[in-house]
């Protein structure tokens, strides 16, 4: 039997449908997915960003390399897709995590967020204040320099 031009022309993969989540990819093994997330992080990550990310993603695989539980395992893995196929997007920026999630987090790992949260806000402080500082510091030396140099 022949094949239809109309089966040969058809999609392979079903469509991205907006408010719902892409299809999922087979699930990728530990190590190759490691790699793949690094290289993500390499590519869309600033280098503040990319620190930060890779040291917690190492921290996170070497916490569960001795994991045995088949359920922690599928459940670790694909979160960590699902966060490969994020940042490969470009709306992960604005994204806010949902309510339903939240209520699923445990008291230490709110506190965590919340202790992340305020890290971040305060690097953001510290980079504003450096960036006001630098060049306000910087005429200041240089009218030092200047006025010294003409007594």
């Amino acid at each position: 039997m022949r094949p239809s031009t109309r089966l040969l022309a058809s999609p392979t993969t079903t469509p991205f449908r907006p408010g719902r989540r892409a299809p999922a990819l087979a699930l990728l093994p530990p190590i190759p997915l490691y790699r793949r997330l690094l290289r993500i992080h390499r590519k869309k990550l600033g280098t503040e960003e990319r620190v930060f990310g890779d040291t917690y993603l190492k921290a996170e695989f070497r916490r569960h390399r001795d994991i045995e539980n088949p359920l922690h395992i599928v459940g670790f893995l694909t979160e960590w897709q699902q966060y490969g196929q994020q940042l490969e997007g470009d709306d992960w920026k604005e994204q806010k995590i949902e309510p339903a999630l939240m209520d699923k987090l445990s008291d230490q790992q709110i506190g965590q967020m919340y202790e992340l949260m305020q890290a971040i806000q305060k690097r953001g402080r510290d980079s504003v204040d450096e960036e006001e500082d630098g060049p306000v510091l910087r005429a200041i030396e240089e009218a030092t320099k200047g006025g010294s140099g003409n007594s």
